[in-house]
Protein backbone atom coordinates (compact mmCIF):
# COMPACT_ATOMS: atom_id res chain seq x y z
CA UNK A 1 0.00 0.00 0.00
CA UNK A 2 1.47 3.61 -1.43
CA UNK A 3 -0.03 6.40 -0.21
CA UNK A 4 -0.68 9.71 -2.34
CA UNK A 5 2.18 11.41 -0.02
CA UNK A 6 4.50 9.47 -1.13
CA UNK A 7 3.94 9.54 -4.76
CA UNK A 8 3.81 13.05 -5.36
CA UNK A 9 7.24 14.18 -3.47
CA UNK A 10 9.73 15.83 -5.33
CA UNK A 11 13.50 15.23 -4.59
CA UNK A 12 13.15 19.32 -3.72
CA UNK A 13 10.22 18.41 -0.79
CA UNK A 14 11.67 15.24 -0.01
CA UNK A 15 14.98 16.64 1.33
CA UNK A 16 13.42 19.82 2.55
CA UNK A 17 11.13 17.37 4.94
CA UNK A 18 14.31 15.57 6.10
CA UNK A 19 16.17 18.77 6.92
CA UNK A 20 13.32 19.81 9.14
CA UNK A 21 12.15 16.53 10.37
CA UNK A 22 15.75 15.76 10.83
CA UNK A 23 16.63 18.51 12.67
CA UNK A 24 13.66 18.48 15.24
CA UNK A 25 14.99 14.46 15.55
CA UNK A 26 18.21 15.87 16.39
CA UNK A 27 17.42 18.50 18.52
CA UNK A 28 15.42 15.87 20.80
CA UNK A 29 18.51 13.35 21.29
CA UNK A 30 19.98 15.71 24.36
CA UNK A 31 16.23 15.49 26.35
CA UNK A 32 16.06 11.61 25.25
CA UNK A 33 19.56 11.11 26.76
CA UNK A 34 18.40 13.07 29.82
CA UNK A 35 15.24 11.03 30.30
CA UNK A 36 16.88 7.61 30.34
CA UNK A 37 20.06 9.26 32.69
CA UNK A 38 17.19 9.82 35.13
CA UNK A 39 16.28 6.25 35.67
CA UNK A 40 17.82 5.57 39.08
CA UNK A 41 20.31 2.61 38.60
CA UNK A 42 18.96 1.11 42.18
CA UNK A 43 15.41 0.89 40.85
CA UNK A 44 15.56 0.22 36.66
CA UNK A 45 13.79 -2.64 37.24
CA UNK A 46 10.50 -0.78 38.69
CA UNK A 47 7.19 -1.46 36.29
CA UNK A 48 4.50 0.24 37.71
CA UNK A 49 1.96 -2.21 37.05
CA UNK A 50 3.35 -6.16 36.09
CA UNK A 51 1.86 -5.80 32.37
CA UNK A 52 4.53 -3.17 32.00
CA UNK A 53 8.03 -3.23 30.87
CA UNK A 54 10.70 -2.46 33.36
CA UNK A 55 12.29 0.89 33.13
CA UNK A 56 15.82 -0.51 31.82
CA UNK A 57 13.26 -2.35 29.34
CA UNK A 58 12.31 0.34 28.27
CA UNK A 59 14.89 2.78 28.54
CA UNK A 60 16.90 0.22 26.43
CA UNK A 61 13.93 0.38 24.00
CA UNK A 62 13.56 3.70 23.43
CA UNK A 63 17.77 4.00 22.85
CA UNK A 64 17.99 0.73 20.42
CA UNK A 65 14.57 1.58 18.13
CA UNK A 66 15.71 5.35 17.68
CA UNK A 67 18.91 4.01 16.00
CA UNK A 68 17.45 1.50 14.27
CA UNK A 69 14.57 3.65 13.09
CA UNK A 70 17.30 6.04 11.30
CA UNK A 71 19.32 3.16 10.43
CA UNK A 72 16.85 1.53 8.54
CA UNK A 73 15.68 4.79 7.08
CA UNK A 74 19.40 5.32 5.65
CA UNK A 75 19.16 1.32 4.45
CA UNK A 76 15.62 1.68 2.71
CA UNK A 77 15.22 -1.60 4.73
CA UNK A 78 12.94 -2.24 8.08
CA UNK A 79 14.20 -6.03 8.24
CA UNK A 80 13.67 -6.78 11.83
CA UNK A 81 16.41 -9.64 13.02
CA UNK A 82 15.33 -9.86 16.49
CA UNK A 83 16.47 -8.18 19.10
CA UNK A 84 19.96 -7.17 19.43
CA UNK A 85 22.33 -7.58 22.58
CA UNK A 86 21.76 -5.01 24.95
CA UNK A 87 23.72 -2.03 24.29
CA UNK A 88 24.71 -1.12 27.84
CA UNK A 89 24.95 -2.91 31.33
CA UNK A 90 24.14 0.46 33.25
CA UNK A 91 22.15 3.70 33.19
CA UNK A 92 25.12 6.03 32.23
CA UNK A 93 25.86 3.43 29.48
CA UNK A 94 23.26 3.64 27.89
CA UNK A 95 22.63 7.03 28.08
CA UNK A 96 26.41 7.31 26.26
CA UNK A 97 25.09 4.60 23.83
CA UNK A 98 22.27 6.55 22.53
CA UNK A 99 24.27 9.82 22.15
CA UNK A 100 26.84 8.27 20.29
CA UNK A 101 24.96 6.06 18.07
CA UNK A 102 22.06 8.26 17.54
CA UNK A 103 24.29 11.01 16.18
CA UNK A 104 25.96 8.73 13.76
CA UNK A 105 22.60 6.80 12.78
CA UNK A 106 21.41 10.42 11.87
CA UNK A 107 24.42 11.83 9.98
CA UNK A 108 23.65 8.92 7.82
CA UNK A 109 20.10 10.03 6.99
CA UNK A 110 21.23 13.59 6.52
CA UNK A 111 24.03 12.16 3.49
CA UNK A 112 21.11 10.30 1.69
CA UNK A 113 20.41 12.06 -1.19
CA UNK A 114 17.10 13.00 -2.65
CA UNK A 115 16.66 10.04 -4.44
CA UNK A 116 17.68 7.91 -1.62
CA UNK A 117 15.30 9.56 -0.05
CA UNK A 118 12.47 8.66 -2.48
CA UNK A 119 13.47 5.23 -2.52
CA UNK A 120 10.28 3.04 -1.39
CA UNK A 121 10.34 0.67 1.36
CA UNK A 122 7.56 -1.50 3.12
CA UNK A 123 7.69 -1.11 6.82
CA UNK A 124 6.47 -5.02 7.73
CA UNK A 125 3.76 -4.71 5.36
CA UNK A 126 2.03 -2.45 7.21
CA UNK A 127 2.83 0.65 5.12
CA UNK A 128 5.31 1.30 2.03
CA UNK A 129 6.41 4.39 1.64
CA UNK A 130 9.23 7.10 0.79
CA UNK A 131 11.93 6.07 3.11
CA UNK A 132 11.76 10.01 4.46
CA UNK A 133 8.55 10.37 5.07
CA UNK A 134 9.00 7.38 7.96
CA UNK A 135 11.35 10.32 9.65
CA UNK A 136 7.99 11.58 11.28
CA UNK A 137 6.72 7.73 12.42
CA UNK A 138 10.35 7.40 14.15
CA UNK A 139 10.23 10.74 15.62
CA UNK A 140 6.58 10.15 16.95
CA UNK A 141 7.91 6.62 18.22
CA UNK A 142 10.46 7.89 20.22
CA UNK A 143 7.96 10.81 21.90
CA UNK A 144 5.69 7.96 22.76
CA UNK A 145 7.96 5.58 24.46
CA UNK A 146 10.20 8.72 26.29
CA UNK A 147 6.79 9.41 27.83
CA UNK A 148 6.11 6.35 29.08
CA UNK A 149 9.42 6.11 30.13
CA UNK A 150 9.29 9.78 32.01
CA UNK A 151 5.70 8.74 34.25
CA UNK A 152 8.42 6.50 35.94
CA UNK A 153 10.64 8.22 37.03
CA UNK A 154 8.90 10.10 39.88
CA UNK A 155 7.37 7.20 41.71
CA UNK A 156 11.39 6.14 41.47
CA UNK A 157 12.17 8.75 43.25
CA UNK A 158 14.08 9.89 40.43
CA UNK A 159 13.58 13.94 39.18
CA UNK A 160 11.33 14.54 36.12
CA UNK A 161 14.08 16.33 33.42
CA UNK A 162 12.39 19.59 31.47
CA UNK A 163 10.99 17.73 28.05
CA UNK A 164 8.79 20.75 26.54
CA UNK A 165 8.96 23.07 29.01
CA UNK A 166 9.67 22.74 32.84
CA UNK A 167 8.47 19.97 35.02
CA UNK A 168 7.92 20.28 38.92
CA UNK A 169 11.66 19.26 39.18
CA UNK A 170 13.36 21.36 36.63
CA UNK A 171 10.76 24.91 36.04
CA UNK A 172 11.15 26.28 33.06
CA UNK A 173 13.14 29.22 33.59
CA UNK A 174 12.70 30.99 29.64
CA UNK A 175 16.27 30.63 29.17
Amino acid sequence: MSTATSQTLSPEIAQAYRDLLLGKIESEFKTTARVIAAVPEAKKDYKPEPNSRSAWDLATHLAQSEVWFLNSIADADFAWTGDPPKPADTVAGLAAWFEKNTTAAAQRVRGLSPQQLLKTASFFGIMNDAVVLYLLFAHEHTVHHRAQLSTYLRPMGAKVPDIYGGSFDEPFTGQ
